[in-house]
C-alpha cells in the first residue's frame, strides 16, 4: 500500500544530511522538473540528483549506499559517459514512495563543465545546488532552460520524417492482415506514434508556441500543449485488441498524420509529398481487401 507522500522538503532534507555526512560525496544537485520554472511537478514527480563523488567507481560496483535513504521497492541501473568520463545511473523507488534518480558523477567531470562556456541538457534543464562541500560548482553557467527544446527541422529532415512515417505504415497493414497483432501493434504504436509522429506532433506544438516550450518526454505533454482536435484525434488512435478496431486506428493515424504534416510543411514553407502519401494510402486499402482465403506466410523476426 502507498504510504501517504512527503513534502517535497523532507526528501531534501534527508538527501541533504545524507550527503553532509558521506566523506566521499562532494556535492550534491538537483535538476530537472523540480527545479524549472515551468516544470510540471506533482506528488509523485522524481527528484533527479547528481552525486558528485571522489570514488565513482565505487558507487558503480555496489549499490548498498541506495539503502541510506531508505527500504527499497525496486531500483534500476545503468552507465553512461560524459566527456569520455564514466557515470552512474540508479533509479529507486523507496518504501516511503519517493522516487529518486541518482546520477553519479566523478568530481572530475564538475570541475570539468565549471571550465566549459555551455551547460550538459542533464544542467541546462533547470538545477539547485543542495551541497558543495568544496565549491565545485562555482563555476557552472547559469542554466538557460532550453534544453529538450525541439529545433526546428531543415526540409531534409521533414521530407525524411514524412518518408519514414508512410514506410512504416506498410508493416502495420501486413501485419493486420497477417492476423500477427502483436507485431502490428509494436509497429503501430512504437515505430509510428512514440517515435515519428511524436516528432511531428512536437514540431506542431512548437510552432504554435514560437519553438520554446518543452513538450516533455515521450508526449507526456501532448493533451496540455497540442489544439484540442488534434489531441482528441489522436487520443483516438489508441484501442484494444480487435484486428478491425487496429485497422481503423491505422488510417485514423494515417488521417492524422496527413492533416498536421501539411500544416507544419505550410508554416515551416515545405512541400508535403502528396504523391507518396497517394501511393502508401492504396497500398494500404488495396492489403485490407486482400481475401483471407490466401494463406499467409510466417514472418520472420524482422520486418518482412
Amino acid at each position: 500500500m502507498m504510504q501517504v507522500l512527503l513534502l517535497e522538503t523532507e526528501p531534501l532534507e534527508k538527501l541533504v544530511a545524507w550527503g553532509d555526512a558521506h566523506p566521499l560525496i562532494r556535492a550534491m544537485i538537483l535538476t530537472s522538473s523540480r527545479t524549472r520554472p515551468d516544470g510540471p511537478v506533482d506528488i509523485l514527480s522524481d527528484y533527479d540528483v547528481i552525486l558528485a563523488v571522489t570514488d565513482a567507481d565505487h558507487f558503480g560496483r555496489e549499490d548498498t549506499w541506495l539503502s541510506d535513504y531508505g527500504k527499497l521497492v525496486v531500483r534500476y541501473s545503468d552507465q553512461g559517459e560524459l566527456y569520455n568520463l564514466t557515470t552512474y545511473w540508479r533509479g529507486v523507488l523507496y518504501e516511503d514512495s519517493v522516487k529518486i534518480d541518482y546520477s553519479v558523477w566523478p568530481v572530475a567531470l564538475l570541475e570539468r563543465l565549471s571550465a566549459e562556456a555551455a551547460l550538459p541538457d542533464q544542467l541546462d534543464v533547470g538545477y539547485l545546488v543542495l551541497l558543495d562541500k568544496d565549491r565545485l560548482t562555482s563555476g557552472l553557467q547559469t542554466p538557460s532552460y532550453r534544453a529538450h527544446i525541439p529545433a526546428r527541422p531543415t526540409e531534409a529532415e521533414y521530407q525524411a520524417l514524412v518518408e519514414e512515417f508512410w514506410c512504416d505504415t506498410t508493416y502495420v497493414a501486413k501485419n493486420l492482415w497477417r492476423d500477427e497483432l502483436v507485431f502490428a501493434r509494436w509497429c503501430l504504436e512504437h515505430e509510428i506514434k512514440l517515435e515519428v509522429m511524436r516528432r511531428l506532433l512536437e514540431w506542431r506544438v512548437e510552432i504554435d508556441h514560437d519553438w520554446s516550450v518543452k513538450p516533455g518526454v515521450r508526449g507526456r505533454g501532448f493533451k496540455r500543449l497540442l489544439p484540442v482536435d488534434i489531441w482528441s484525434d489522436f487520443a483516438s488512435t489508441y484501442v484494444g485488441p480487435d484486428i478491425e478496431d487496429n485497422w481503423a486506428a491505422l488510417f485514423r493515424s494515417t488521417s492524422l498524420f496527413r492533416r498536421v504534416a501539411m500544416e507544419v510543411g505550410h508554416a515551416l514553407g515545405y512541400a508535403y509529398p502528396q504523391p507518396l502519401d497517394d501511393r502508401v494510402s492504396a497500398y494500404l486499402d488495396a492489403v485490407r481487401k486482400l481475401p483471407r482465403d490466401v494463406e499467409p506466410t510466417h514472418p520472420e523476426d524482422s520486418k518482412t
